[in-house]
């Protein structure tokens, strides 16, 4: 999933790094606009990267390039900015016992009650280059057992339009299918050369990939009536307000009894009291009640 760097230890004379009162607004800004939330630690990469983005356009002062990721119209520079500020690492059937729950539990929950044709909708929120969302179609086509009753609906996003479209591509190398079961690598995918792999065609049209800002009211309002999200190892980067207004908001994006996967090192009462958490044998979910 797209999220924020790791701290960069290393250090050039030849970055001009922002003023304490400088960096301060950038960091309210991005995370005013994104969710994403960096600190002190951070300084580094973000001198660098707004270094680059601000040669890029020729703006001289950091203040003329805050105002131009304000005001332009269009927002590309702001989007060419997330995409340099993000760093994406994932892989097929990454926490596969999510995955596991997912078809071994939660999906059966999902349907009770429902007609043969009815539809059911999953969401990957933070998608990144679309491990996620392939091996979630991948999961359901090998192991959900109900798989052909139903209209199954997958959407997929990120912040950052580069990776969204490598997703789209679906092409990948070793080490994002290194986890994957080597049938299923044959199975699922056509060997261009040496290193790389591409999905096949029909998973790629499965799936509805969009650039959506998790911080953006606007963005996220089309998405409603889910019955499972994941948003795993991405709400760790945002600040506990940001956590707070993205639950909040997945909370609405929700039906009635569904579920939100979250990454094994977050958790959802820390953020919300909207939730009630889930052990199944596989996993802990985290379950919007019935109203």
């Amino acid at each position: 999933m797209a999220a924020p760097p790791r701290t960069d230890s290393s250090a050039h004379d030849d970055v001009p790094g922002l003023s304490p009162a400088d960096y301060e607004a950038f960091c309210i800004f991005l995370r005013e606009r994104t969710g994403l939330s960096f600190t002190e630690a951070k300084r580094y990469y973000v001198d660098r990267r707004v270094g680059e983005r601000m040669a890029a356009v020729g703006t001289e002062t950091f203040r003329e390039y805050l105002n131009l990721l304000r005001f332009q119209a269009s927002g590309e520079e702001l989007q060419l900015l997330v995409n340099r500020m993000t760093v994406n690492e994932t892989y097929f059937f990454r926490e596969k016992y999510q995955l596991d729950c997912l078809v071994n539990s939660a999906l059966d929950e999902v349907v009770q009650g429902r007609r043969p044709g009815e539809r059911v909708r999953i969401w990957s929120a933070g998608c990144a280059t679309g491990e996620e969302p392939y091996s979630i179609a991948i999961m359901l086509l090998e192991h959900w057992r109900k798989v052909d009753d139903y209209d199954i609906e997958l959407y997929a996003s990120d912040i950052d339009s580069h990776v969204l479209a490598r997703a789209r591509e679906g092409i990948y190398e070793e080490r994002s299918l290194h986890a994957l079961p080597r049938d299923l690598v044959t199975k699922y995918f056509t060997q261009i050369d040496d290193h790389r792999w591409q999905i096949m065609e029909e998973l790629r049209e499965s799936i509805d990939f969009s650039l959506v800002n998790l911080a953006d009211p606007r963005q996220v309002a089309p998405f409603r009536d889910f019955d499972v999200i994941f948003c795993r190892n991405l709400l760790i980067y945002f600040d506990e307000l940001g956590r707070r207004q993205a639950a909040s908001m997945f909370y609405d994006a929700l039906s009635p009894c569904g579920f939100i996967a979250l990454g094994h090192s977050e958790s959802m009462s820390r953020m919300s009291s909207l939730f009630v958490p889930r052990r199944f044998p596989d996993a802990i979910l985290y379950q919007k009640p019935r109203t």
